[in-house]
């Protein structure tokens, strides 16, 4: 395809496999052809509106949906009561969900969340309270799902649509746990933006009303105080470790019902895969790898993504300490998994791990951790 459309664009540039890896992403809908339209038109031999219609498309998201919004046409607006069965029908499959996303990655699952959190938003306004607030507190689930999904995606536009949604009907569910479960949640998106005030900010003001709040939901909000911490200038390790201190403190006595917000249950070590990445981010790479190396040798195959994140990180540590050898295994292994998941949020974790191999890139373990890495360019 590569080499077709350099032939109908009229010219060879000589850089098949770049244009190769551009097509993957256009493919994947993750990027439009913007300069190649005319080039593919004339390579399939139709006109350009009738391969990407008459304008190129506004973004929408990498599935096409419109933040917020999913057409459920044909069917009506729902009329009359709603039962409050329906309410224990949309948590009791937040579980299979989550497992699911650990497997599959976010891309098998966005339409179907989607559907779901727009018709729990047309039961809600149909709802007369109690069921109303009820069914409000499972949207804050659906729609914070969603909020992750389209992160780990990378279409943060998105990402941050739905958690604002989740926000807002937190605040109508009068909850005080689902309030900072979505404040946590925009701290978890902050961190991927690299905005360590903010991952701050919306951290503490999920803690205001701490004695208010079950453990689970404590232990969210320090956690991203740790992490917004460990982004700060200051680099105070003493600080996010105390604060991560008083989160592990709290793992024992999480006994709520609550479907949402598991990952301290679900993640195995979970407060020291959190140090581990803090500690990453702090340059305390060697007491990194000794976290990786305790959690990483009793992780379950099933959290597949959840992995491969937690692999990449381990060589990173490890590129930077440097240990070559280990990296370059590490990487071989952790590929596969980034082309399996459709994880974005994996393969920049994966593309970091080049960036503190720099020093000794000129290697052959380093051309071949090069090599692995250049897929994903």
């Amino acid at each position: 395809m590569a080499r077709q459309l350099i032939r109908a664009a009229g010219y060879d540039h000589g850089s098949v496999d770049s244009l190769a890896r551009q097509i993957r992403d256009w493919e994947r809908g993750k990027h439009f052809p913007r300069d190649w339209t005319t080039a593919y038109a004339t390579a399939f031999d139709v006109t350009e509106d009738d391969l990407f219609g008459a304008k190129e498309p506004t973004r929408q998201g990498i599935l096409g949906i419109e933040p917020g919004v999913i057409d459920l046409a044909p069917y009506p607006s729902r009329q009359g009561p709603v039962a409050p069965e329906l309410v224990t029908y949309f948590l009791e499959q937040l579980p299979g969900h989550y497992k699911a996303d650990m497997w599959l990655g976010p891309r098998h699952l966005i339409l179907t969340v989607t559907t779901q959190a727009q018709l729990i938003k047309e039961l809600a306004h149909a709802a007369d309270a109690p069921v109303r607030r009820d069914l409000l507190g499972a949207g804050v689930a659906y729609t914070a799902l969603l909020g992750w999904l389209y992160q780990d995606a990378g279409d943060t536009d998105q990402a941050r649509t739905w958690r604002t949604i989740a926000l807002d009907m937190a605040h109508r569910s009068h909850d005080p746990q689902l309030i900072s479960y979505a404040l946590t949640n925009k701290a978890m998106l902050a961190i991927d933006l690299e905005d360590g005030r903010t991952v701050v900010d919306y951290a503490e003001a999920a803690s205001i009303d701490e004695s208010k709040l079950c453990p689970k939901v404590r232990i969210l909000a320090l956690v991203h105080q740790a992490h917004g911490h460990s982004m700060l200038p200051a680099r105070d390790k003493k600080l996010v470790d105390r604060l991560l201190d008083q989160a592990a403190q709290l793992v024992d006595r999480v006994d709520d019902d609550h479907p949402w917000g598991n990952a301290c249950r679900r993640t195995l070590g979970y407060v020291h895969v959190q140090r581990a990445t803090a500690y990453l981010r702090l340059g305390a790479y060697r007491e990194a790898v000794a976290l990786w190396d305790e959690l990483l040798g009793t992780a379950p195959e099933s959290a597949r993504r959840d992995n491969g994140v937690f692999w990449a990180r381990q060589a990173g540590a490890l590129a930077a300490i440097p240990e070559p050898e280990r990296v370059v295994q590490i990487a071989s292994i952790t590929a596969s998994i980034v082309d399996g998941t459709g994880s974005v949020r994996l393969r920049q974790e994966f593309k970091a791990i080049a960036r503190r191999a720099a020093a000794w890139a000129d290697t052959v373990p380093g051309r071949e951790l090069t090599e692995i890495i250049s897929r994903f360019a």
